[in-house]
């Protein structure tokens, strides 16, 4: 089968382009804005990449058109369509699905699912998970949106689990719409066995009007777990907890509570994970923060379910690498008497993920007893919902413990530096990438950490700065 991908360099989307190849399937796919690691994962593939979204794309006569969510029936101010190709796809009757739904037909059908749903830390948990299971020996496939770096791809197929029924797939589950012709949640279509609802708070403002249409949307995911099945929850979530009281018909496991099942005691970086109270195992490794705490625990109760035991999995996750793009470091600009500026890349966009991110830098440093170097936050406001302004009063709380803060306020149509205010000089606007490394080389010292946040590209800020950070 050739199918072409509309949208194909989103990191979900990508994914399962990579599936599609590994699966024997021709893939091409077209996309505008490609960046990395996504756009890198699919030239190694093989994978033909086509620029921009023309009607023309229709003369490859596909056998099917599978749409990203990113495409829509939208017009350009001059009212011709933004998605060329999308409506030549339509006025030709071809054929068409979206990502989620091909999932589901061609990769998860007779597997044992394990979705990882939850508004932060779905990608990192989804790795440990796999990660988890590939040294368990059950050889899982996955779907990740990001790239784990102890795989070096964000999807794979996997293969039979020694002993089971049904093949293991570890899949990241996002509460997101599905495409412009599907507005249910894209994890709807994936009716797994075992779920892990990590937390849960209000985003995706362009399509949720309110935290109580994310938590309905939750529960339609639980509605396809089967009673043979587990559901994972964090039990410090009360808005899991007001899903969980819509009705729950699966094994339910709790974490990181005093009273779940799963639970923790000792530093971020070297833990005892308690089962019911009992000392199952030992977590060493090189994350920090909290939420990396409890991210764990998800994935040891999850693994549990399938059959891998805390302690195993404890062992897996003290080997655990981390996913590109969580607080990576990007380099280190050299000065020339020996001093080094440190700059970070980290996915982190919502607001509460841009506090912990912070914090999780602070703590580390901190415990380090690196008491005087400062964090210098570099951040843009990428998302739908950031970009509506929905969350721009929370961003002074997102940043309380960086020293400085520095937001690439391009294409907003809110007044940054107004939501910025109540942070006084500590923090800077710039309208262009040029003018950020420009406020940021003037204002970095020696022994700075520079932590970028974004979800997208951001412009190659990072070696932007390195540079100029390196021959100041």
């Amino acid at each position: 089968m050739h199918i072409h991908i509309l949208g194909i360099c989103g990191t979900f989307m990508g994914g399962l382009a990579a599936l599609a190849r590994e699966a024997g399937h021709t893939v091409t796919g077209c996309d505008a804005g490609v960046y990395p690691p996504m756009s890198e994962q699919l030239r190694a593939l093989g994978i033909e990449l086509i620029e921009g979204y023309g009607s023309e794309q229709l003369g490859l006569a596909p056998d099917l058109f599978v749409v990203g969510n990113v495409v829509s029936r939208a017009r350009l101010a001059d009212g011709t369509p933004k998605y060329p190709l999308m409506e030549a796809i339509l006025d030709a009757g071809r054929p068409y699905t979206s990502g989620p739904q091909w999932l589901s037909e061609h990769v998860l059908q007779g597997r044992h699912v394990l979705a990882v749903a939850g508004t932060h830390g779905k990608t990192t948990t989804a790795s440990m998970l796999a990660w988890v299971l590939e040294q368990a020996g059950l050889a899982p496939g996955f779907l990740i949106g990001g790239v784990p770096l102890d795989f070096g791809v964000s999807a794979r197929l996997g293969g039979p689990a020694t002993g089971r029924e049904r093949p293991l797939f570890v899949v990241e589950a996002d509460e997101y719409d599905t495409a412009f012709f599907d507005k249910r949640s894209k994890f709807v279509h994936y009716r797994p066995r075992t779920a892990v609802l990590n937390n849960l708070e209000f985003d995706h403002a362009d399509i949720f009007d309110d935290l109580g249409q994310i938590e309905r949307q939750f529960h339609h995911l639980l509605r396809t777990v089967p009673r043979s099945g587990r559901v994972v929850v964090n039990d410090l979530e009360e808005s899991l907890a007001r899903v969980l009281a819509q009705g729950l018909w699966s094994e339910r496991r709790g974490f990181g509570s005093t009273v779940s099942d799963f639970t923790a005691q000792g530093d971020a970086s070297d833990f005892q994970v308690l089962l019911r109270g009992q000392p199952a195992g030992r977590v060493q490794w090189g994350l920090s923060g909290t939420h990396n705490q409890l991210n764990a625990l998800a994935a040891i109760a999850a693994a549990e379910h399938v059959g891998v035991t805390p302690s195993t999995a404890c062992a897996a996750l003290s080997t655990f690498r981390n996913v590109r793009r969580r607080m990576e470091v990007r380099g280190q600009a050299m000065r020339a008497d020996g001093a080094a500026i440190t700059v970070y890349d980290d996915f982190a966009h919502h607001p509460t993920a841009i506090r912990t991110t912070v914090d999780g830098l602070r703590r580390q440093l901190d415990a380090a007893g690196r008491l005087g170097e400062r964090i210098l936050a570099v951040f843009e406001p990428r998302s739908n919902t950031m970009k509506l302004g929905t969350m721009k009063s929370q961003l002074p709380w997102a940043l309380e413990h960086a020293d400085l803060a520095f937001c690439h306020s391009g294409g907003l149509d809110w007044d940054a530096g107004a939501a910025l205010a109540p942070m006084g000089s500590r923090a800077q606007v710039a309208a262009s990438i040029d003018a950020l490394v420009q406020q940021v080389c003037q204002a970095a010292r020696p022994g700075d950490h520079v932590l970028c946040m974004s979800n997208g590209g951001f412009g190659g800020v990072h070696a932007r700065l390195l540079q100029a950070l390196g021959t100041r």
